[in-house]
């Protein structure tokens, strides 16, 4: 089970190949994954023991200096996080829909994680930057009150300051809507 989760958002994919490589080789840290992204960014994410991630997050962000857009720690991340950034949660059904669009690869895997940990909701997409230019966005549903609960908590937590885009809570989505979200 995942613990903590350390997040590199980096503007070079060369310098982002070498972060990745000093990352694993700091502390006994996993690789979740290590990606190129949009436009020209590279994105990592790893778990480990708080401790862990922090060194390799501190000799990751020492490597990449001046390449390094954005990083976090987040410590007892929500299980859905992991399983929506790799788009493999789908709900049984979808009342309301609720989407935070962010300029931050980062401010959006934060938000995502304060988001679920709000109400009773359920985070169908956390998409990181590919294809998008290099924004992000979180896709989730619940009913309509934990939806509003959960976008307020994802777009307030201090870590998407400044990076929010928009946001919106669909009640009662038209079914077109909810095949196109999956």
């Amino acid at each position: 089970m995942m613990e903590t989760i350390g997040f590199l958002e980096l503007n070079s994919i060369a310098k982002g190949v070498e972060v990745a490589d000093i990352v694993l080789k700091t502390a006994a840290v996993d690789l979740v994954f290590s990606r190129s992204g949009c436009p020209g960014k590279y994105y990592l994410l790893f778990t480990g023991e708080v401790a862990a991630v922090q060194a390799s997050i501190d000799a990751g962000c020492e490597l990449g200096g001046h390449h390094v857009v954005d990083h976090c720690v987040i410590p007892r991340v929500h299980p859905q996080v992991i399983k929506a950034i790799n788009m493999t949660s789908a709900p049984d059904r979808m009342n309301a829909v609720g989407v935070m669009e962010f300029f931050s690869v980062t401010a959006s895997v934060y938000s995502a994680d304060a988001a679920v940990k709000a109400a009773d909701v359920d985070l169908i997409d956390v998409r990181l930057g590919t294809g998008i230019g290099g924004k992000s966005f979180v896709i989730l549903t619940g009913e309509v009150a934990a939806v509003k609960a959960s976008i307020d908590a994802g777009i307030n937590t201090p870590a998407a300051e400044g990076m929010v885009v928009s946001s919106v809570v669909i009640p009662s989505p038209h079914p077109g809507l909810l095949d196109s979200l999956m």
